[in-house]
């Protein structure tokens, strides 16, 4: 047993030893506030492992719920490893897994065939789009991923479609659908992922003798990552565990980032409210990052209204001042990366030890083509390499076949994408025409295209239809700048209207705008406007540097990704207003402070170095953004930083990354100076035609100064700050 608990401080030891009973005999459930970096996942194994070797419970008699088979892989190596007991048949898992081992064992009760299939989110799609098609829906007024997200939206909030409010005609319809879609899985024995928990929840809440039965049988349950869970999961524990399981929650609200997923922080508040009596336990001790790191992500996150509340310490010391690099533009912010990552590699810091983060994929196309050029290995974790990702491949194949419709690849590829009715038969068709007349799939689909006649525009479907608009846009585009080329091929093919209808489609949008910002930057750069060398400098980007299995190489990533990892050094780039924190949640309900629990998720990455970094200006949907500080910098105490390199709009020395230079560095306010205005970006506003609306962007100074405004009802507009009669809100 003195081995079991070796090691552990006394707060660790406090929750791993917590009695499963109160005095009064009541169960003593725990909610432990458990910091970046504080060995949760040690206490929540010791613990299962105490608790079996002391005979509290029995290996099978607890549940440990997790959110990834990965973790839930760890921990069960972990408890073998302490106790010469076997895990296999344990009920460790995931949420998802879980339930599923339980409807198996139920699914006469959940009213499931034996044997049923669980669907993928791309399964789960194409019913959508089979049931839609029987149903003879209009798929443009009813698109099928914004269909899917609807169902799975209200499956996450433990709703039916009968208990959907529909407070307009769009939406009524759209429960119909869901109704349909559930019909149509029972028929066919189907579940979707959202299903497994909806169906355990509701079979656990109608069979009571079930319920009690499971609640005999678990005389513990502990909780990983308790903050990332959403409401529906957070129900489910509640009814799971009910008066007599204690529940042994480990999260961090501070590090609650998953809102677009449905996570809710609020959870770890209702369970002071529904756990009377449960003991709060903090884990403040951190083991991974040095002090100045840590009284950074303090000083940002204390800025938080709605903390449960907890200061991270270290006992390693304060380290190395965290090193702020101003850039002029992005393209510099990215040379400068390139740069410090040499310098840590003649310090003999391996590249897999560094990571470089970025709050939306879009910004990594930059940084992938300094390192491109410079010739240093990356990988992307958790994605895909600019180039290699879904829309930027789809948005290249159109660009081909307005460069060269011959190429049949290119035609293949977006041929029905988005749908436009040409199914696999009609594809085999032209391949076999193609094949038999010696000619490229193109000329076949415009000889087809021919021999049926012309139509009026808005009567071509099909290969007609194809056909007509890749021929539409090749005469659109001649004689236009590449960058507008780009524009123009993306909003005609129709891919920025069908990510727009996508739950998650966002960051497709900001992908393919950045393809944009490519072209420019590709014409900046060799002085080119042709589109096939833009497409030949695409393909190289693609295929070339890619790191090896085994191969040490710069570790690229979203800060969404990164989170649970940890690095010797990390750079935390494009810390701007607009883009860190986004432009969108500024008028979100809460959104600044998610962001703000973002930015303390990328502080405490780091282990030894920090870097921070924004560029005052930006490219961005092929035109200049002119961008100030993010207000995270502002918050981080001036004494912990040291400004690095020459600075804004001056020559950039290269500097050894173990001699920063200047003094302490304070942003000096949102606006520069020199603006000479009293707005800055994140205001409210007032406008007499417009009505409400935030600052989300600034260009010029003095009389030519102009704001960019996001009102609730007209959208974006940018106003010239001498003319726009705007009043603060």
């Amino acid at each position: 047993m003195s081995q079991l608990l070796s090691g552990l401080n006394p707060q660790q030891h406090e929750a791993v030893t917590l009695p499963l009973r109160q005095p009064s005999g009541e169960p003593q459930s725990a909610l432990v506030l458990a910091g970046a970096g504080s060995g949760k996942t040690r206490v929540l194994t010791t613990r299962i492992a105490y608790l079996i070797q002391t005979g509290q419970v029995s290996p099978h008699g607890l549940m440990a719920v997790t959110f990834t088979n990965k973790a839930a892989r760890e921990m069960l190596t972990r408890v073998s490893a302490m106790l010469p007991i076997t895990t296999r048949g344990m009920w460790v898992g995931t949420f998802h897994g879980l339930c599923n081992r339980l409807l198996r064992a139920h699914h006469r009760e959940a009213g499931l065939p034996p044997l049923f299939q669980i669907m993928d989110g791309q399964d789960q799609l194409a019913f959508i789009k089979r049931l839609l098609k029987s149903l003879h829906v209009d798929e443009e007024k009813f698109p099928p991923r914004q269909l899917q997200s609807f169902i799975n939206g209200a499956k996450e909030q433990g709703l039916r479609a009968c208990a959907v409010e529909a407070p307009d005609e769009h939406t009524r319809r759209m429960a119909e659908l869901y109704a349909a879609y559930d019909e149509q899985c029972n028929k066919e024995g189907v579940v979707d992922f959202a299903e497994l928990l909806l169906r355990t929840f509701e079979l656990l809440s109608r069979d009571g003798l079930l319920a009690e039965h499971y609640r005999s049988r678990f005389a513990h349950i502990l909780v990983d990552e308790f903050q990332d869970t959403n409401r529906l999961q957070y129900l489910w524990l509640k009814h799971l565990a009910g008066r007599q399981t204690p529940v042994f929650a480990v999260g961090d609200d501070d590090q609650s980032i998953y809102a677009f997923r449905g996570a809710s922080a609020e959870n770890m508040r209702d369970f002071e409210r529904d756990y009377p009596g449960y003991r709060l336990i903090k884990l403040e001790q951190n083991y991974r990052s040095v002090g100045n790191i840590l009284a950074a992500a303090n000083a940002v996150i204390k800025h938080n209204r709605h903390r449960l509340g907890k200061n991270l310490w270290t006992a390693d010391g304060e380290g190395e001042p965290l090193r702020l690099y101003q850039a002029a533009t992005d393209g510099e912010e990215a040379q400068f990366v390139v740069d410090e990552v040499r310098a840590l590699e003649r310090e003999g810091v391996p590249c897999s030890e560094v990571a470089v983060l970025y709050r939306s994929n879009a910004q990594s196309r930059v940084l992938e083509h300094a390192l491109f050029s410079a010739g240093i290995p990356y990988r992307v974790y958790g994605g895909l390499r600019f180039f290699e990702r879904q829309e930027i491949k789809h948005a290249l194949a159109y660009l081909r076949l307005v460069a060269n419709p011959a190429d049949d690849g290119a035609l293949v590829r977006v041929i029905n994408f988005p749908a436009r009715g040409i199914g696999a038969r009609t594809l085999e068709q032209l391949q076999d025409q193609a094949a038999a007349a010696g000619v490229s799939l193109w000329e076949a689909a415009r000889r087809r295209s021919e021999a049926r006649g012309q139509k009026p525009e808005g009567a071509r479907k099909g290969v007609e239809g194809f056909v007509a608009l890749i021929e539409a846009m090749r005469a659109a585009t001649v004689g236009l700048p590449l960058p507008e080329v780009v524009q123009h091929v993306i909003e005609a093919s129709g891919l920025l209207a069908h990510y727009r209808g996508e739950r998650e489609g966002q960051e497709r949008l900001e992908n393919l705008n950045e393809l944009v910002n490519a072209a420019g930057a590709f014409v900046q750069e060799t002085e080119e406007n042709d589109l096939a060398a833009f497409l030949a400098h695409a393909a190289l980007e693609a295929g070339e540097h890619q790191a090896v299995s085994g191969e040490d190489a710069l570790q690229l990533m979203t800060v969404h990704s990164a989170k649970g990892l940890e690095f010797h050094t990390v750079f935390v780039t494009g810390l701007e207003e607009g883009l860190f924190p986004h432009e969108q949640s500024l008028l979100t309900p809460g959104g600044v402070e998610e962001e703000r629990r973002l930015m303390y998720v990328a502080l405490t990455r780091a282990r030894q170095r920090l870097y921070l970094s924004f560029a005052h200006s930006r490219l961005l949907h092929g035109q200049t953004r002119y961008n100030v500080p993010s207000r995270f910098l502002q918050e981080i105490p001036a004494e912990l930083m040291k400004a690095v390199g020459g600075g804004a709009g001056a020559p950039r020395r290269a500097e050894p990354a173990t001699a920063p230079s200047r003094g302490p560095f304070r942003p000096q306010g949102l606006f520069p100076p020199a603006c000479g205005s009293e707005w800055h970006v994140g205001q409210s506003v007032l406008h007499p035609t417009f009505g409400r609306g935030v600052i989300v962007n600034y260009e010029g100074r003095g009389p030519d100064a102009r704001v960019q405004v996001r009102f609730s009802d007209a959208g974006l507009k940018w106003l010239m700050l001498e003319y726009a009669k705007l009043a603060p809100a």
